[in-house]
């Protein structure tokens, strides 16, 4: 008979709990640093446009505040990102963790606008909750570099799930806090939103301490050069070998940028669809369909929120068993016929289906994604190249909310969800066309680890085919 203990091992094997166990410190580490900053993003991204409002600023410096906000994430994120190899990952994380105090700092005590632009465009601060700062491709490519073949998906997965249960927690507790100050004697509600930037602090000290933890297993390994007398270089008498200097920016080669603009092309057609039906756009679309209290709004996006956190957990599994790119596509293309059917219900219940069905699907391509790139492009190219991946999808999406506000001030708001669906399976049978027979893992051996024989074959065909 099977034993307990069988069961719970199967049980964490599946849920790919053991290869995050079997990773390391480093994994536990970089996983729980994501953690603590998303619950600071979420913190902040709830409170950074009523904090202004109650500033008195007008809506649209707010608006100039945000794009400039995300512009300046952008290009930190590429700088950064280009050089962290060279510099060092675990000091890039560090340098990323000071400006992140340097913000929350700022935010907690400051009240002037530039200053606090100044501080969001050259520091680090969320303003939608979303992570475009420069931690995230670091972060994944030293997860990447971490692990083997067969478990890079289980440890990305509890990458993206944990950083999505700290964003739900720090709404959750900026909320409550603001309550609390409030009620306390002597507290302004501008009183209680400074004290709450001081949880973005917190938090970027948090992230200061983590990167002084990790070890030197986190940085690029440098490839053994091994010379024999066959392949050293015929030399003048009398000449010396040429030192090639190393440059201090990532290069990405030629037969990896063949590979990745298909990809970086498909996923701006992606994210400009995402940025069309944004959910910020659709609660607002929902609102003036329907007119349903805030509270019911509330409540729906909440429970959408925690059925994308769990169903995440299962692409691990469903990479394991089905392949990365069939994986990525089969999740996804429910959840863009959702946003494609999404205005046409006539009542909340069967919105609100949709609603479940796109964003409880929606993030379960993520981990899967950056083992796809991990796995196709050299080890010394992964930081860059999910660097650049990250910056255009974010210049993607910008774009997109500006073509919903034509739509809707036309009174054709619900075009946009249309476009918008129609892009995103595009996007998805674009991938599935491209990609699915492509070889992975050419850079990189794939190990067999004792006891567990399966994970090779599951590593040479986790491209999906």
């Amino acid at each position: 008979m099977i034993s307990l203990t069988q069961i719970g091992h199967s049980a964490l094997r599946e849920s790919g709990l053991l290869s995050v166990y079997n990773t390391g410190p480093d994994a536990w580490l970089v996983i729980l640093s994501r953690s603590c900053r998303m619950f600071a993003y979420g913190a902040s991204s709830l409170i950074l446009a009523l904090f202004f409002a109650e500033l008195k600023f007008s809506d649209s410096n707010i608006g100039l505040f945000m794009s400039l906000t995300l512009f300046g994430d952008v290009i930190l994120s590429l700088l950064l990102t280009l050089v962290a190899d060279r510099v060092g990952r675990r000091r890039t994380l560090f340098m990323g963790s000071l400006l992140m105090i340097m913000s929350g700092t700022t935010f907690a005590l400051c009240e002037n606008y530039w200053v606090l632009l100044a501080a969001a465009v050259v520091g680090v601060i969320s303003a939608t909750g979303g992570d475009f700062g420069p931690f995230r491709a670091i972060e994944e490519s030293v997860a990447s570099e971490l692990t083997t073949p067969a478990t890079r998906a289980d440890v990305l997965v509890w990458y993206v799930t944990t950083s999505s249960l700290g964003s739900a927690a720090g709404t959750a507790m900026s909320g409550r806090i603001i309550e609390w100050l409030m009620a306390r004697d002597g507290w302004t509600l501008l009183d209680a939103y400074h004290g709450c930037f001081w949880l973005y602090t917190i938090m970027g000290s948090v992230n200061l301490v983590f990167s002084l933890l990790l070890s030197r297993n986190c940085e690029l390994k440098k490839a053994p050069k091994i010379q024999t007398a066959e392949n050293e270089p015929l030399l003048a008498e009398g000449s010396l070998p040429k030192k090639e200097k190393p440059s201090w920016v990532s290069q990405i080669s030629r037969e990896t940028l063949g590979i990745i603009s298909v990809l970086w092309f498909l996923l701006m057609v992606d994210s400009l669809a995402d940025g069309m039906v944004s959910m910020s756009l659709t609660t607002y679309y929902i609102d003036q369909k329907f007119k349903v209290p805030k509270s019911t709004l509330g409540y729906m996006l909440s429970v959408s929120y925690l059925l994308g956190g769990f169903s995440t957990i299962f692409s691990g599994p469903l990479s394991r068993y089905i392949g990365l790119v069939n994986t990525m596509v089969f999740t996804h293309i429910p959840s863009s016929t959702a946003v494609l059917l999404f205005p046409f219900p006539k009542t909340v219940s069967l919105t609100f289906g949709l609603l479940l069905l796109r964003v409880g699907l929606n993030n379960m391509d993520q981990a899967p994604r950056a083992a796809l790139i991990a796995a196709v492009v050299r080890p010394e190219e992964r930081t860059a190249v999910l660097g650049i991946t990250g910056m255009v999808r974010t210049l993607a999406s910008t774009t997109g909310p500006s073509i919903t506000g034509v739509l809707a001030d036309n009174g054709r708001f619900w075009i946009a969800y249309v476009v918008a669906g129609a892009l995103r399976l595009a996007y998805d049978f674009g991938l599935f066309a491209m990609f699915i027979n492509i070889k992975l893992h050419k850079h990189e051996p794939v190990p067999v680890e004792e006891g567990n024989e399966r994970d090779e074959e599951e590593a040479s065909r986790s491209s999906g085919n």
